[in-house]
């Protein structure tokens, strides 16, 4: 493991806006979150977070919302975690965990909106569980939303998206309220993206892919 990577291991292990193994709060934080803000303001994850473009930048949009961004890599939520710091973003928070874990540090109901932006599209048949989008993960965002509570889906992969409506078309895990486009940068559901975009985003809007986009509730 190289130095730099090291050093940011240890910041990560300093800083109160990090939550990850090791650390008291992280078998301690499930049910805890608006302790944690110091609010009673909703919660917003960023699942499969990155550098966490969405959770910080979402973080300067409302400041009247608590954002969390979850990842596994800890040197991709260093970054996050330098930017909000850097911002003062006192709604920004990030929790190392696995994305099949995120039911360990969140009861049922706590959260109000997650976004899954960009997330690995596992195309081999044998990955399909791992998908963000599986069914599997969707039923973990359907018990830690609240009723009325917002999913929004963001990637570049076509077949990844294509797999997605099918997931949430299951009756297994009925959603209502389903909106999409293939072709985000030509749709009138751009404004809400506040002009945020992800680092995997740029690349590929570079080369001119289209920006595939949903949202749903979950019936």
């Amino acid at each position: 493991m190289g130095r730099q990577k090291l050093a940011r291991f240890a910041l990560n292990a300093q800083r109160e806006n990090v939550i990850e193994p090791g650390k008291e709060i992280f078998t301690q934080i499930k049910g805890k979150w608006r302790e944690f803000f110091k609010n009673n303001n909703p919660i917003v994850l960023e699942v499969g977070c990155g550098r966490g473009e969405y959770t910080t930048g979402l973080a300067v949009v409302y400041p009247d919302r608590n954002f969390v961004g979850i990842d596994i890599k800890g040197a991709r939520i260093w970054k996050g975690s330098s930017v909000a710091i850097e911002n003062k973003l006192t709604n920004a928070a990030f929790l190392r965990v696995k994305a099949q874990n995120i039911s360990d540090h969140f009861d049922k109901g706590e959260v109000n909106e997650i976004w899954v932006t960009f997330p690995d599209p596992r195309p081999k048949d044998k990955d399909e569980r791992r998908r963000l989008t599986n069914s599997r993960f969707l039923n973990i965002y359907k018990e830690l939303l609240v009723s009325d509570g917002i999913v929004h889906f963001k990637t570049d992969n076509e077949g990844l998206f294509d797999y997605t409506l099918q997931e949430v078309l299951n009756v297994q895990v009925p959603v209502k309220d389903l909106v999409y486009t293939k072709d985000l940068y030509n749709s009138d559901m751009l404004a809400e993206h506040y002009g945020i975009q992800t680092t995997y985003e740029r690349k590929f809007l570079g080369i001119g892919t289209k920006i595939n986009y949903m949202r749903f509730r979950f019936n």
